[in-house]
């Protein structure tokens, strides 16, 4: 399998050849910038989120219109572009002149988590997203406006937000009551041992989230909810408070939950605010002619 900087480097390589150094970025443009035919497929058929399909030395990308989000359609399009460039995917996915994806992080399936990471990283890379971040805010708000920003979906942007953030922050999605998937930002994994939540587990009783999903219509309205929760409640350990904002994602049929802890500042250097700092005084101090 792929290292996990192979990858993001590859997804970062081909949105620059495509001439694109900040969000958001096209998928489609890189698709048709690498010779693939990109269609919808219709509303009717469901349970298929992308397909990589292959007719000799041509290839096409098909992609889901069931569900109405158009950051969920061009994450599939990235997806399906991960396939396509990423070494040894071709040879490894497409049988019988096809591949078919579906929707969902947290797959067991080697390919499909490196096409994921491949997808985030085309469309959100790290420089320009983290740069983002900065003037984001926190929480569910920041997500929400870089979903906009990159014009990805709030689950996808949510995850890289936990991944990029500076903020102790843990994002869970969840389907009737269970959790789908958990992970946890570099600094939320420095407040204790946390436990791994296995896809399928019950929604701790103390949480918001599980009151969220006692209405299933929350889900389907694209509800939000926010509360203040006890640590122990999530993780069965002491810690800080913590801010649990939900939204309901529609006709997905999940939720997104965003856990927030503050936990004061972070007063140590960061490499990115110094190359900005760097950047400026280089505009700052170089000579200007006329």
């Amino acid at each position: 399998m792929l290292m996990r900087k192979v990858i993001k480097n590859e997804a970062e390589r081909v949105a620059k050849e495509s001439g694109f150094f900040d969000l958001p970025i096209c998928p489609f443009k890189i698709a048709a910038d690498s010779g693939i035919a990109v269609q919808a497929k219709p509303a009717e058929a469901k349970g298929v989120s992308g397909m990589l399909v292959r007719t000799g030395d041509e290839f096409g990308i098909l992609y889901a219109t069931d569900i109405e989000s158009e950051g969920f359609q061009r994450f599939s399009i990235a997806h399906e572009l991960g396939h396509f460039h990423l070494e040894g995917h071709v040879e490894a996915v497409i049988k019988m002149g096809a591949h078919i994806s579906r929707a969902g992080f947290g797959s067991d399936d080697p390919y499909e988590r490196e096409a994921d990471l491949f997808a985030a990283s085309l469309l959100m890379p790290e420089d320009a997203f983290r740069k983002a971040t900065r003037s984001a805010g926190s929480g569910l708000d920041a997500v929400r406006q870089l979903a906009t920003l990159a014009r990805t979906s709030l689950t996808a942007t949510a995850f890289r937000f936990q991944e990029l953030t500076r903020d102790a922050v843990a994002v869970v999605q969840a389907t009737d009551g269970a959790i789908d998937v958990c992970f946890y930002s570099e600094r939320f994994k420095g407040l204790g041992r946390l436990p791994f939540f296995k896809r399928g587990t019950i929604l701790p009783h103390g949480a918001a989230t599980k009151e969220f999903h006692r209405n299933s219509e929350n889900v389907r309205s694209g509800r939000t909810m926010e509360d203040e929760t006890r640590f122990s409640d999530w993780f069965g350990i002491d810690g800080p408070s913590v801010c649990e904002q939900i939204i309901g994602l529609g006709g997905y049929g999940k939720s997104l939950t965003i856990l927030v802890c503050d936990v004061g500042s972070d007063d140590e250097f960061d490499p990115d605010d110094q190359a900005d700092n760097d950047e400026y005084l280089r505009e700052r101090w170089t000579p200007k002619f006329r």
